[in-house]
């Protein structure tokens, strides 16, 4: 006995203890000192000050690492819950996901400058309703996805598995653990480290925001960078730059890269799994070091024991047919939920029949202006997207190199890069309504794309790939006959959240600036950007309500068929 608790607790301490010790308590003590922040005494146009010191930008990287986290946090559980509900509630279909789709179609920056109004009043005086008001914004661009992404993994569950849990007689936490969660922890990841890139914009955007004329900012890289511009300082935007690729590259090796090896176990096909991965040394690291062998048996494995025993005993009791009629949680679930949408939808009609109705009509034609360049976005991503991604996708040893690297390029806020291009189109008198726009909406949209094709492409069969090859297919209808029809449905995939990037992206592509001079393009965005400027509130709603319109319109008109088309003929 005493031999066994030796080999099992008194383990000889190794190098990578030495470096698990270092991390955690250097991880421990950032957090700590970077909470300090919100006992920092805030008004607007009198809140903490923004030095463009480069010394001071890790402390700012890691302010905006803080939010990140906390909002991806946030998005996981949301989506868990949510997509878990969509999946088997009787409602998911028919409300659930309609609902998640419009949700999903709002424009998130439209409504950054009222959000940010509700939380500052909730907590006056200090910066914690800011920090919610930016966690929030990041949430709201990080959730959807995951949850569809949770959503289809549930739906995907092959039938043999299914019948298996029902021949067991697992119970829906059972289930859940031990069949639905590791079948998803695959697509959870992709689509975490897509969502988590692309919240980056929605991050910078949030940390210093116009509201009723004044200047609204939290400590970070976003309120670092605007000041920069603020000020026309190139030295500092470069240090912004620098400081956000450092701050990519890290959480690539440090996060991302051990999470999606030690994801690759929950694959059907683990070895091939493995193959595909680039090795990751922290993750090895953390398996040879005995600290965390001795806090998983000391604490973890004790806690998540009781933790599993009281959630099949609540779930066994749970499981218990009920009583005939509606149980009274949900009714009371349900009215509150009816309550606030009429209490919403009323304080919106109140405020839109302030607006004048000669008034209305321009805003649509303005929507229908962004509509064309969001489309345009997205065909021209297309073009390039779809070669490059087939040929990443085909070939494994580029896939190895080219994927991450697009991952770290598409992680990049693209934010940060308009100051550089507002000068090649200031100095090149570039038309900026019908080029310059476009091409700063197609910096975010090109990655949904890119994406989609590659994992469309990795997922076409080799006995596929061999019998194209047989064949002896002309070039053309290589294209024509095998690769497109195989990889459409990605392509579909990734044009919905291409396009619905490229509206967002819109608000902030639609109106830039440099040292006093301003381009602005005719549409949607540059008139939620002045509104949200100025205050005017019923404008800034009429303008979210004309894109959600046009959003929700585009989806059911134009992808829901490609979707349909691609689910019925081009699935493989």
């Amino acid at each position: 006995m005493e031999s066994l608790f030796r080999k099992t607790y008194l383990r000889p301490f190794r190098a990578a203890d030495l470096v698990v010790a270092a991390g955690v308590l250097a991880l421990l003590y950032s957090i700590l000192h970077l909470s300090k922040a919100l006992a920092i005494p805030f008004h607007p146009g009198h809140g903490p000050g923004i030095s463009l010191s480069p010394f001071l930008l890790p402390y700012y990287a890691g302010e905006s690492l803080l939010r990140m986290f906390a909002a991806y946090v946030l998005s996981l559980l949301f989506s868990l819950v949510y997509g878990y509900a969509c999946a088997y509630s009787r409602l998911g279909e028919k409300l659930l996901i309609p609902l998640l789709d419009i949700l999903q179609s709002v424009p998130i920056l439209g409504f950054l400058s009222i959000t940010v109004t509700g939380f500052t009043s909730l907590f006056p005086g200090n910066l914690i309703g800011l920090e919610l008001a930016s966690i929030f914004a990041v949430f709201t661009s990080q959730a959807w996805n995951i949850t569809f992404s949770f959503y289809h993994s549930l739906r995907a569950i092959p039938e043999e598995f299914q019948e298996a849990s029902r021949l067991y007689r697992l119970n829906p936490w059972q289930r859940f653990s031990q069949l639905e969660l590791p079948h998803a922890m695959g697509s959870l990841v992709w689509n975490s480290m897509l969502s988590f890139g692309g919240s980056w914009i929605f991050l910078t955007a949030s940390e210093a925001i116009t509201v009723y004329g004044r200047q609204v900012e939290l400590p970070g890289l976003g309120s670092y960078l605007a000041t920069a511009i603020a000020g026309g300082d190139l030295r500092s935007i470069f240090y912004a730059l620098a400081a956000m690729v450092v701050v990519i590259i890290a959480l690539d090796q440090f996060f991302w890269r051990p999470l999606l090896a030690w994801a690759s176990r929950y694959a059907a096909d683990a070895e091939d799994a493995d193959a595909q991965l680039p090795a990751s040394s922290i993750l090895t690291i953390l398996r040879r070091s005995h600290l965390i062998f001795w806090f998983q048996r000391t604490f973890i494995f004790p806690l998540a024991e009781q933790a599993n025993r009281l959630a099949v005993n609540l779930f066994t009791f749970r499981s218990n047919p009920a009583p005939a009629g509606r149980s009274p949680a949900r009714l009371v679930t349900g009215t509150a939920f009816a309550v606030l949408s009429a209490y919403l939808a009323y304080r919106g009609l109140a405020l839109m029949v302030t607006i004048p109705a000669p008034t209305v009509w321009p805003v649509f034609l303005m929507g229908l202006a962004t509509f064309g360049r969001v489309a345009a976005a997205t065909a021209l991503s297309v073009i390039w997207a779809v070669p490059a991604g087939v040929y990443i996708g085909l070939h494994g040893r580029v896939s190895r190199w080219a994927r991450p690297l697009a991952q770290i390029l598409a992680s990049f806020p693209i934010n940060m890069l308009f100051p550089f291009f507002t000068i090649v189109y200031l100095r090149y008198h570039i038309n900026f309504p019908f080029v310059g726009s476009v091409l700063l909406m197609m910096l975010g949209t090109q990655w949904y794309i890119l994406f989609n094709v590659i994992a469309g492409a990795q997922a076409i069969p080799e006995e596929l790939r061999e019998a194209g090859a047989v064949m002896g297919l002309s070039r053309a209808s290589r294209w024509r006959d095998f690769l497109l029809p195989a990889i459409f449905p990605a392509l579909i995939t990734g044009g919905i959240t291409a396009a619905g990037n490229a509206w967002n992206t819109s608000i902030l592509a639609e109106v830039v600036a440099w040292k006093g001079h301003s381009l602005t393009a005719f549409g949607l965005g540059s008139y939620i950007t002045t509104a949200t400027g100025r205050g005017d509130n019923a404008a800034l709603l009429l303008g979210i309500v004309v894109m959600s319109i046009l959003v929700v319109l585009a989806n059911r008109f134009v992808w829901h068929p490609l979707s349909l088309v691609a689910q019925a003929k081009y699935r493989l």
